[in-house]
């Protein structure tokens, strides 16, 4: 199996996809944890404004009404805002939030946590790179979102997806810690196609994508940072032609990042390879 072949199997992509059975897969997925995990009673995800975290907003809740309505259960959805301070494209989040109309939205603002963190290591002669930072407020932010979850007997839910899973673009115990990644098999645009038929703003979906974490380079866009573009990733993902400097990349960023998509490394473990 070359690396290509390898990729396209972890990552689960298909080349065509129904995106009304896409979105029945990851409303069931998040209904049968809960019923399965009798404990729990809520549903957390952290709200930026993005794609992402609107598809996977709107499938939680739907996830929810269905629970409630099916078994006349108390069941939740808390959408957490987390601006660190002011948020570049608040205006976004506020529609990403209408759209979705959770159960219960709270907001989290992170900046006074993240400046103490850093001020505390700074003082312990480790300063933060801004690169550093930026995953300091991922983290910060994933910390505040399983508090609220414990609080209401909940899971916190992710917006990884494959096209992410493949480059390893999320912090490592930052916002690539969660415990149900619904979108998981899905690519960028088919994500786009999800929020299309789910009758999402078009503005949410067509913005470009940014994790928005440093402070030097704001708003800097994913395509950017990752040096390849979406296309190029779905592309990959689909099993379609891509230029080679584009596979190139694309299998460079997979090698690199294998680590934030392993449980910790033992002694049992062919890491290796």
């Amino acid at each position: 199996m070359d690396i290509r072949e390898q990729i396209l199997a972890e990552m689960k992509v298909k080349p065509e996809i129904d995106p009304k059975e896409e979105i029945r897969k990851s409303v069931n997925l998040l209904k049968d944890y809960l019923k399965t995990n009798s404990f729990l009673k809520s549903l957390v995800l952290g709200i930026s404004g993005g794609q992402d975290s609107t598809l996977v907003g709107k499938l939680a809740q739907i996830a929810i009404s269905e629970l409630r309505e099916e078994t006349g259960g108390d069941y939740e959805f808390l959408a957490v805002s987390l601006p660190y301070g002011e948020q570049l494209d608040e205006a976004d989040r506020q529609d990403a939030l209408k759209f979705i109309a959770p159960d219960e939205s709270i907001v989290i603002n992170i900046k006074r946590a993240v400046d103490a963190s850093a001020k505390t290591l700074e003082e312990a002669g480790v300063v933060l790179t801004d690169f550093a930072k930026g995953n300091e407020k991922a983290r910060e932010r994933m910390k505040a979102q399983y508090s609220v979850a414990a609080m209401h007997q909940g899971v916190v839910v992710g917006t990884d997806h494959s096209a992410e899973a493949v480059t390893g673009f999320y912090t490592k115990y930052g916002d690539g810690g969660t415990d149900i990644n619904p979108i998981f098999r899905l690519n960028k645009r088919q994500g786009k196609l999800l929020l299309k038929e789910l009758g999402c703003p078009e503005h949410l979906y067509l913005k470009k994508p940014t994790a928005d974490l440093e402070e030097d380079k704001p708003a800097l866009p994913d395509e950017v940072a990752l040096g390849v573009t979406y296309d190029e990733i779905d592309d990959y993902l689909e099993g379609k032609p891509v230029s080679g400097e584009a596979a190139a990349k694309i299998e460079s960023w997979y090698l690199k990042s294998r680590h934030k998509r392993n449980m910790p490394i033992t002694i049992f473990d062919d890491f290796w390879k």
